[in-house]
C-alpha cells in the first residue's frame, strides 16, 4: 500500500475516522494503530507479518531479560540473543544470495568451479528500517538509557507505527515510545503543519521524483560517452532521490503529525551541506545517527587515535553502504563517502562550528547559526566542493553493476553534447527549480516548516497550488518509493 496512491487515501481517511471515534481511549487507539499498521503491511505479502511479530517479540522479551539480569554475562548473553535474531533475520533475507553469489564469482577467478545454491528469497519490504528500530531498543535498555517497557501492546505499535513502518525515519524507542504511553492531543498547529508535510512530500514525489525517473533511465539504462549526459542523468538521478526518499519522510512525519505523534526530521537540506561530514549530518539523519551511536562509537570512535578513527569510520560507512543494498556498487558507494569523511575530518569549513549551515535542533526544526561576511564565499565553494562529490557517490550508486560504473566514469573524459541535452536541461530545470525555490526560503528562514508559518493567504496560494500540480500529475498506477527495496 503506497502512500501515492488511492488505496491508501481509503485506507487513511477510515482509519482517521475510528481514530477521532475513539480520541478519549488511549488502549483502544493503540490497538486501532497496531490493526492498522499490521493491515498496512500486509497489503505487500501477509506472509511476512510473522516476521514482523516475531522481530517485535523477540526484542521485547530480551530488553526484559536484560533488565532483570543480575549479571553481566546473562546481560550480555540475552543482548547477543537479540543482536543474533535481528541481524540473523536482516541477513539472511537480504544478504544470503549476495554472499553466496560473491563466493562463486571469488571462486572463478581462482580458478575453481562452485555450484551455486541460492534460495528463491523475497525481500520483506521495510526489513532494514524494522530490524534497527527494534535491536535499537535492546541496546538502549542494555546501555542502560531506558526502561524495559512491560506493555506489550505499545512495544508492537511502535516498533509497526504505520507512517514510518517501511521507509522509517528509523525512530528510537526513548523518542517515539513514550508517545504510545500517553494522551496524545492534536492542536491546531500540528494539523496545519501536517498538511504541509504531506502536501510538500506528495509533491516531491509525485510531481518531482515520478517525472525525473524517465530522465534517469534515458541514460543510466543505455550509458553514452559524453560526460554532459553522464552529469545530467547524475544530477536527474541526485534530485530524483531526494524527491522520492525525502518525500516519503515529510509525507510520514506528516501523517503522525495528524494522529498527535512527532517523529524525527530525517533530511535537513542534504545538498546545502559544506562537506561530507555536514551532509551526514543532513541526509538520512535516522540511519547515520544509528550507524554513529550503535557502531562507529561501539567500535571506538574517535577515541583510540588518528588511525583507529579513520578505520572506524571506513568500516561505519562500507556497512552503512551495505545496508542499502546486495550489491558491490552500494558497498562501493559506501566506501567513497568514507574516504571523504577521512579526508575532510580536520578540514576548516566541517570544523569549524561557526559557519552559515543548518543543524537540526531538539525540537525537530531548523536553526541558523551566525556568519561573517568574509565566509561567505568559502561556504559557496565548499557547498559546490561537496555537491560534486556527493554527485559521484550518486553516479556510484545508482550504476546497477561495477561494469557499468567504470562505462559512467570513463565517459566523463569525453565532452561531447548530445543531441537532447538541451530539452534535458529544460526538463530537469522545470522539476527541480521549485524545489530549489522552496529549500532556499526554508535556508534563508533558517526553519524547515517556515512555509506551513507563513501568512495565510501565502499559505493557501502555496498549498493550492501544491495541491494542483499533485493532482495533475498523480499517476493511477502508483509508482514504488525508491528505499523500499532497501
Amino acid at each position: 500500500m503506497l502512500f501515492n496512491s488511492s488505496v491508501f487515501l481509503q485506507f487513511f481517511a477510515a482509519f482517521l475516522l475510528l481514530y477521532h471515534l475513539c480520541r478519549h481511549r488511549l488502549a483502544a487507539r493503540n490497538i486501532l494503530i497496531l490493526v492498522a499498521s499490521y493491515v498496512f503491511y500486509g497489503w505487500w505479502d501477509y506472509r511476512f507479518l510473522a516476521l514482523l511479530f516475531l522481530t517485535s517479540l523477540l526484542d521485547y522479551v530480551a530488553a526484559q531479560r536484560i533488565e532483570a539480569a543480575t549479571t553481566t554475562a546473562r546481560r550480555r548473553l540475552w543482548l547477543g540473543v537479540s543482536l543474533t535474531g535481528n541481524l540473523g533475520v536482516l541477513g539472511f533475507f537480504k544478504y544470503f544470495n549476495f554472499f553466496v553469489d560473491s563466493f562463486v564469482m571469488l571462486a572463478h577467478q581462482l580458478g575453481f568451479h562452485a555450484e551455486p545454491r541460492t534460495l528463491g528469497i523475497i525481500l520483506p519490504v521495510g526489513i532494514s528500517f524494522y530490524t534497527f528500530q527494534s535491536l535499537s531498543y535492546s541496546l538502549d535498555v542494555y546501555r542502560g538509557e531506558i526502561r524495559a517497557t512491560r506493555n506489550l501492546l505499545n512495544f508492537l505499535a511502535y516498533v509497526a507505527f504505520f507512517p514510518q513502518l517501511v521507509a522509517g525515519p528509523i525512530e528510537r524507542a526513548r523518542h517515539l515510545l513514550p508517545q504510545f504511553e500517553s494522551t496524545r492531543r492534536i492542536t491546531h498547529g500540528d494539523l496545519q503543519e501536517g498538511l504541509w508535510l504531506v502536501l510538500w512530500g506528495l509533491f516531491k514525489k509525485v510531481v518531482i521524483a515520478d517525472n525525473l525517473a524517465p530522465l534517469v533511465e534515458l541514460v543510466y539504462q543505455h550509458p553514452t560517452q559524453s560526460a554532459p549526459a553522464v552529469i545530467l542523468g547524475t544530477l536527474a538521478f541526485a534530485f530524483q532521490i531526494y524527491g522520492d526518499f525525502s518525500g516519503y519522510t515529510d509525507i510520514a512525519r506528516g501523517l503522525a503529525r495528524w494522529l498527535g505523534f512527532d517523529l524525527m526530521v530525517n533530511f535537513n537540506l542534504p545538498y546545502f551541506a559544506a562537506s561530507p561530514r555536514d551532509f551526514w549530518r543532513r541526509w538520512h539523519i535516522s540511519l547515520s545517527t544509528w550507524l554513529r551511536d550503535y557502531l562507529y562509537i561501539s567500535l571506538g570512535g574517535n577515541r583510540h587515535g588518528p588511525w583507529r578513527t579513520r578505520f572506524n569510520l571506513m568500516a561505519t560507512m562500507l556497512l552503512g553502504g551495505l545496508w542499502h543494498g546486495a550489491a558491490w556498487h552500494f558497498v562501493l558507494w559506501g566506501g567513497w563517502h568514507g574516504l571523504g569523511l577521512m579526508a575532510t575530518r580536520k578540514s576548516p569549513v566541517a570544523a569549524n562550528r561557526r559557519s552559515p549551515e543548518l543543524g537540526v535542533s531538539p525540537e525537530g526544526s531548523a536553526r541558523r547559526t551566525p556568519v561573517r561576511r568574509h565566509e561567505t564565499l568559502r561556504r559557496y565553494a565548499a557547498c559546490a566542493a561537496t555537491f560534486l562529490f556527493v554527485l559521484y557517490g550518486w553516479l556510484l550508486f545508482r550504476a546497477s553493476s561495477w561494469e557499468q560504473v567504470v562505462t559512467l566514469t570513463q565517459s566523463l573524459a569525453h565532452w561531447t553534447w548530445p543531441a537532447w541535452g538541451w530539452d534535458y536541461v529544460w526538463g530537469l530545470a522545470a522539476f527541480v527549480g521549485p524545489l530549489l525555490l522552496i529549500q532556499t526560503w526554508q535556508a534563508q528562514a533558517g526553519d524547515l516548516l517556515a512555509p506551513a508559518k507563513a501568512p495565510r493567504w501565502l499559505r493557501a496560494t502555496l498549498q493550492a497550488a501544491l495541491l494542483l500540480a499533485i493532482v495533475a500529475f498523480w499517476e493511477h498506477q502508483a509508482a514504488p518509493f525508491i528505499y523500499f527495496q532497501f
